[in-house]
């Protein structure tokens, strides 16, 4: 599964661990995020994110 960076504040999204803080499980594929997930960094939305 890829990563995905964001391009405001650098945070990498690893599906294998997921993003616990906002209730998503590892093993979630980026494509697969809410479309309301937002960067737990900095708060942007999934439109501010390209592929590692």
């Amino acid at each position: 599964m890829d990563k995905y960076v964001c391009g405001v504040c650098g945070y990498v999204y690893d599906p294998e661990e997921g993003d616990p803080s906002q209730g998503i499980a590892p093993g979630t594929p980026f494509e697969d995020l809410p479309d309301d997930w937002v960067c737990p960094e900095c708060g942007v939305s999934k439109d501010n994110f390209s592929k590692e």
